[in-house]
């Protein structure tokens, strides 16, 4: 297994980490500039917050992860 092995090469242009911030900063910023209202912005950050955590800190991980597994089982150590 490639240790350096990027999972956001695979990825197109508009789904790459700075992407995904800028649509959920964007979308939160958005939410106060519209509502002026904490509570509104705290309904939308929170679950735009859990999936940009997600996408940028987990899915790498997990693809990784799953790389490994997949080189392991398949006696490939360069897949």
């Amino acid at each position: 297994m490639n240790a350096n092995y990027n999972p956001w090469s695979d990825k197109p242009r508009w789904c790459q980490p700075w992407t995904i911030l800028l649509t959920g900063t964007s979308a939160i910023g958005g939410s106060w500039l519209l509502f002026h209202r904490i509570w509104v912005t705290a309904l939308v950050a929170i679950p735009i917050g859990v999936w940009m955590g997600f996408f940028v800190l987990l899915w790498p991980k997990l693809m990784r992860a799953a790389m490994v597994e997949a080189a392991t089982k398949s006696g490939n150590p360069d897949l």
